[in-house]
């Protein structure tokens, strides 16, 4: 069974086998033969989802399953396995001052996934890449032409030529491929051109005895290259041209060197008795396949199966967000759907080839035995894995990093605000830290656009949104920069929500608290929220926009008219409305205690006690006011304002408080007297589960209310 993931059994599962061991058909962590699933064609797997979800934590996961350590500390594979981060600085940029015409990301990433499938596996041969390593050598010769520093020549050439060497990396490593890059470069030194010369060197040397004869295929596979009229060197040179034109010309050699890496894999897999000493299929995995050479990698694996080009690679892929344009006809999957069988048969386009699965977020049983796991020996509030689960919706990461927070800062731990602004570090004997939102905020959006999030943080729709970026942010941002920004936010698979520009709960909770923290006297916390009063405040008495002003300036701690509106409405509005005002009002961010202007006042929570009606012999209600409906109608906001403030653990006292009041509301109004009722029996129970707040459905007993 999996060791570190929550939640992802319908991946990992050994009886019966998961998806992975189908998929690869090789127990993870055994080195038992499990029977495909497809054994003629394997699907792409692609595991989608936004920041936080855990698709690396499961590649990683999925590397270990295959890789084992002998006595000795050596990792050894049971399987080919490889695993590459899209985003990792190598594919970014050349690591040299290369001719940007011999080198991309996507050839980069093939001589690294090549090293790596190349490693020793149990029981099995290494595999050999001799297509690859004449197309790597073919491109990369044209940079090499006129250079004075043969060292670094011959390093490269070395690295490319290992990916061809049989046996140990110590000891003898090396001595063929130091034999063959002599060769090349003394062939290359003649008066000829440096890249036909470097091509012919590389095909006799891999043709002359220096490798086993099944390493022997270039000077046959590159014969069929378009135009080649069946000359591997005329092949190779026609590729390393294409490969130098850019472009398309360029994405077309870049598919055939895809291909050369899966055909020198499917040739391991195809000889007499190979079936015998190799169990399991080969597993690629690309982490972060939108970004550098992840689109390319795709591209070229799902095309060519679509041509007919079939290989027996396990590919699977960790990308944000589940709509992508080249991944239109892809089958799609729940996680749950795909525990015991895919049902998946591909269609005639590319992309038909991909199984998209979206990783779900955990339940809140996963996130318990999750909080369990990382904080081990710390004690913890009952409530936290409940709190936890509903500030986090499941995402596995804000899981993690919450319970790491709580485990080093034991003492905050009654508090989710507390800890969020406690240091933390994430890694052992790390020297220092940040505060726990931060450090959620760098890994959850991205880094270019946080100062622009944690502003439009507060909006909820595009016409505040843009009213935030006229009044706090660089005038050429504007509206298109707002659409630019939503539109980057879907791209990341932050989900859309009717009512916020940032849809995902958590991701805004933790933007607003850097909002909130940002200035030492809170000035731009205050002043976004001042904009956006001033945006809904239009003079008219539109309920919609009445409720987003009253929730903003709750938000800056003047609660006079969000209670005053509440107590005057109840007669006006239908119960469900009525109910359903008092949870968005209750919405309002609070960090800790302010006075009536909005100043700090302390930093404790006030709410308990008004909610519990400690304070209303010290408050007035408003002249001509019914004294009793208004100081009930401020102990029930503040109680629904605590026990759904996704940064405290809900009180329980609070909760029976909230009870009380309900019930009491419900014999005050017969007319709505049953979704009261029923209010009150629910809201408590869900409150105390760390579940959000509904307002009950129909049960059939309206009381004579129309809703």
């Amino acid at each position: 069974m999996h060791r570190r993931l929550y939640g992802r059994g319908a991946l990992f599962d050994v009886e019966p086998a998961g998806l992975v061991p189908r998929l690869v058909g090789l127990r993870p962590y055994e080195h038992f033969a499990v029977k495909p699933e497809h054994p003629d064609e394997v699907p792409v797997l692609v595991l989608a989802g936004g920041r936080g979800l855990g698709k690396s934590a499961v590649l990683a996961e999925m590397w270990q399953a295959y890789t084992e350590r002998t006595r000795r500390g050596e990792t050894r594979k049971r399987t080919p396995v490889a695993l590459i981060d899209c985003e990792d600085e190598q594919f970014a940029r050349p690591p040299h001052e290369e001719n940007p015409e011999s080198w991309s990301p996507v050839w980069q990433a093939l001589l690294v996934l090549a090293e790596q499938l190349s490693e020793p596996v149990k029981a099995a041969g290494q595999l050999t890449f001799p297509r690859l390593t004449a197309g790597l050598v073919a491109v990369r010769a044209s940079d090499w032409s006129g250079r004075s520093d043969s060292e670094r020549i011959r390093r490269e050439l070395v690295r490319i030529l290992l990916l061809n060497e049989r046996g140990s990396r110590f000891g003898m490593a090396g001595r063929w491929a130091a034999k063959v890059t002599t060769q090349i470069i003394g062939a290359a030194s003649g008066q000829g051109p440096y890249v036909a010369a470097a091509v012919e060197a590389t095909l006799d040397a891999l043709s002359e005895g220096f490798t086993h004869h099944r390493e022997q295929k270039p000077s046959q596979w590159y014969r069929t290259y378009p135009n080649a009229g069946g000359n591997a060197k005329r092949g190779l040179l026609l590729l390393a041209g294409n490969f130098r034109a850019g472009g398309t010309s360029r994405e077309h050699a870049e598919r055939r060197l895809v291909r050369a890496l899966l055909a020198d894999v499917g040739e391991a897999y195809a000889g007499l008795g190979s079936h015998l000493r190799r169990l399991g299929r080969p597993l690629v995995l690309l982490d972060n396949a939108r970004s550098g050479p992840g689109p390319g990698l795709l591209d070229a694996v799902l095309r060519d199966r679509a041509e007919g080009a079939a290989d027996q690679v396990v590919c699977v892929a960790g990308v944000r967000g589940t709509e992508h344009p080249a991944l239109s006809d892809a089958v799609r999957r729940e996680l749950s759907d795909v525990a015991r069988s895919t049902e998946w048969e591909p269609g005639s386009s590319p992309s038909s080839r991909a199984l998209l699965v979206p990783l779900p977020p955990l339940s809140p049983d996963d996130t318990l035995h999750m909080v369990g796991a990382v904080c081990d020996d710390t004690e913890v509030p009952p409530r936290f894995p409940h709190a936890t689960h509903r500030l986090t919706g499941g995402n596995p990461l804000g899981i993690v990093l919450l319970a790491t927070a709580a485990r080093q800062h034991p003492g905050a731990a009654g508090s989710l605000g507390r800890l969020l602004t406690s240091e933390i570090r994430p890694q052992e004997g790390q020297a220092h830290g940040r505060p726990a939102y931060a450090e959620l905020l760098a890994r959850l959006v991205p880094a270019d656009r946080l100062e622009e999030l944690t502003v439009l943080a507060a909006a909820h729709d595009h016409d505040s949104a843009v009213a935030l970026a006229a009044a706090h942010l660089p005038d050429d941002f504007g509206a298109s920069g707002v659409r630019s920004l939503r539109t980057r936010l879907a791209e990341e698979g932050l989900p859309s929500v009717p009512g916020h520009f940032v849809g995902d709960p958590f991701v805004r909770t933790l933007l607003l608290l850097r909002l909130h923290h940002r200035d030492p006297d809170h000035r731009g916390w205050r002043e976004v929220h001042e904009t956006l009063i001033r945006h809904y405040d239009d003079g008219t008495a539109d309920p919609g926009r009445v409720r987003y002003r009253l929730h903003h300036r709750l938000a800056l701690g003047d609660t006079a008219e969000a209670v005053a509106h509440l107590r005057d409405t109840p007669s006006t509005l239908p119960t469900r409305t009525w109910l359903d005002t008092l949870c968005f009002l209750a919405s309002a961010p609070y960090f800790h205690a302010h006075d009536d202007a909005g100043r700090d006042a302390g930093h404790d929570d006030r709410r308990a006690a008004i909610a519990l009606g400690r304070t209303d012999a010290a408050h007035t209600p408003p002249e001509g006011a019914d004294a009793s409906l208004h100081l009930r109608t401020r102990r029930l906001l503040h109680a629904v304002w605590q026990v759904t403030d996704p940064l405290v653990l809900p009180d329980p006292r609070v909760c029976d408080r909230l009870r009380f009041e309900l019930l009491q509301l419900s014999d005050l109004r017969p007319a709505g007297g049953a979704l009261l009722f029923a209010a009150s029996r629910a809201w408590p129970r869900d409150a105390l589960a760390g579940r959000p707040l509904r307002t009950p459905a129909d049960d059939g007993d309206d009381d004579g209310e129309a809703r």
